[in-house]
């Protein structure tokens, strides 16, 4: 027989309800010590959640002690220069939460008087925060009785629902939303709640490989767990492929320790970051020398500084790159020229082209 839809089985929330006390619990006695809960002020959740999206925690720890010892607060973040916090945030990917992050906090300057508002719905104003940042600084830092769902959260409610909706729809998300909050306690138990059903779905209730059900603190509430296959739960629609760009990219070294280096425009991929110079398709060396000479370099030598790949959301670039000694740069590239340890220290490059940024470094 068919399960019933999602919202159908929410309507009766007795299980939800049940899980809070064992989760809660288990939550204080297993929880990670992780910098950002040492003092879950509002701001200290606000930049840590911002940055665990699409982020894994190891990988964020030293960006978010670096970038609070040198933006504190809310008044830091709003005067900080574009180009440096670029630079704080390189390596981190998705850059357009970093620029969303100060446009909010000029927001919070502006309007709040830099405070950080309990409420959600005020939460939900600021530029880069969604449903679910909001949700986290309301109930983390705020004790507010107020649902984070993500991710995380949509497969460990599915499991134990056992339901087969798919968690891509909105409605599916909106349904997971209402059935926790109606539920969802206050004060110090709405943190716990909110941190506990993130360690579980990142510790045990894991995305990818088996759930780890006999470590879990909910299994005899759980569904899918009774039904013995959790890996069934949840569902979600197949996504569209990735499409595939080629770029050649371009190390053009004027022999004096510097190198082409331009800004990306403030809007789309990768907006207002740094790269080196592209050509659309894979070139051999020969065909890079013959379109540098036609655009009027005296080219020198050519270095085939190797092949790498970068995945974003939508789109696959397949790269091959070259460091080439020029003789003679024409004007539309000399003006573009910096000096290496410049680059280095004081433009934000993508992760896309580390490997060819390392190449630089190695040069110095």
């Amino acid at each position: 027989m068919r399960k019933a839809p999602l919202k159908s089985m929410l309507k009766n929330t007795d299980l939800l309800a049940g899980a809070i006390p064992p989760l809660t619990r288990w939550y204080e006695q297993n929880r990670k010590p992780l910098p950002w809960r040492v003092e879950p002020t509002p701001y200290h959740v606000w930049i840590s959640e911002i940055m665990l999206q699409q982020t894994r925690i190891e990988a964020v720890i030293p960006y978010y002690q670096r970038f609070l010892a040198e933006l504190p607060d809310v008044q830091s973040l709003a005067a900080v220069e574009d180009d440096r916090l670029m630079k704080l945030w390189q390596g981190l990917g998705y850059y357009s939460r970093a620029r969303n992050l100060k446009k909010a906090a000029i927001l919070l300057c502006e309007e709040y008087g830099g405070r950080i508002p309990f409420d959600a719905e005020k939460l939900r104003r600021l530029p880069g925060v969604g449903d679910y940042t909001a949700g986290a600084i309301a109930s983390i830092a705020y004790g507010r009785p107020e649902p984070a769902v993500d991710g995380n959260v949509l497969r460990v409610v599915s499991r134990i629902c056992a339901c087969p909706d798919d968690i891509a729809l909105p409605e599916t998300k909106r349904a997971v939303t209402g059935a926790l909050r109606a539920v969802y306690p206050e004060g110090e138990a709405a943190s716990l709640l909110t941190q506990g059903l993130m360690e579980l779905g990142e510790t045990i209730c894991v995305p990818n490989g088996s759930a780890r059900c006999a470590l879990c603190p909910i299994r005899d509430l759980c569904r899918a767990c009774a039904e013995g296959d959790p890996e069934r739960y949840p569902t979600r629609a197949p996504k569209n492929a990735r499409r595939v760009e080629e770029k050649t990219v371009l190390l053009l070294l004027d022999g004096r320790g510097r190198a082409v280096v331009r800004r990306r425009p403030d809007t789309g991929l990768l907006a207002g970051l740094y790269e080196f110079p592209m050509k659309e398709k894979l070139l051999s060396e020969d065909e890079v020398r013959e379109a540098l000479e036609a655009e009027g370099f005296a080219v020198g030598s050519v270095e085939n500084i190797g092949k790498s790949k970068h995945l974003f959301t939508h789109i696959e670039w397949n790269m091959v790159g070259y460091a080439i000694k020029c003789e003679k740069i024409p004007p539309e590239y000399e003006r573009d020229l910096r000096d290496i340890s410049e680059i280095l220290t004081d433009c934000a490059t993508p992760t896309a082209l580390k490997k060819y940024t390392a190449k630089l470094r190695a040069l110095i």
